[in-house]
Formats: structure tokens, C-alpha cells, sequence
């Protein structure tokens, strides 16, 4: 957990431990409060509205003939 904190590659961890992959790694990795509120800190909110996509007429009628 030290070296996860301290920001090396979970790729590189799993070499060093002789992981066959870093999957198998994940499975000792549980992540702590503060790497939670950093991972948190990179998310934006959504300042987008939500609109419905409407296709145009031409492909409807391309799909309906299929």
C-alpha cells in the first residue's frame, strides 16, 4: 500500500512482488481514505444537459429496410 500511495505503477508492484499479472495484485490492494478523497478530486461534475438523440429521418429508413 506504501508504494501505491507513493505513486508507483500497480504494474511495477505486481513485477517486484512476482505477481503473474496485476490482477492478481489487485486482489492485496484495498484503497484507503485519502487515495479515495484524491480519486474523488479528479472527477468533474457533469455541467452538460441531458439531451435524447433523435436520428435523422434518411438512417431510420436505411434500418427499417435492413
Amino acid at each position: 500500500m506504501h508504494l501505491l500511495q507513493s505513486g508507483v505503477d500497480i504494474t511495477l508492484i505486481a513485477l517486484w512482488l512476482g505477481h503473474e499479472s496485476p490482477a492478481t495484485t489487485h486482489i492485496y490492494v484495498e484503497a484507503d481514505l485519502k487515495m479515495k478523497e484524491e480519486a474523488l478530486k479528479l472527477v468533474q461534475p457533469l455541467t452538460a444537459k441531458q439531451v435524447r438523440y433523435k436520428p435523422a429521418e434518411g438512417l431510420l429508413r436505411f434500418l427499417q429496410g435492413l
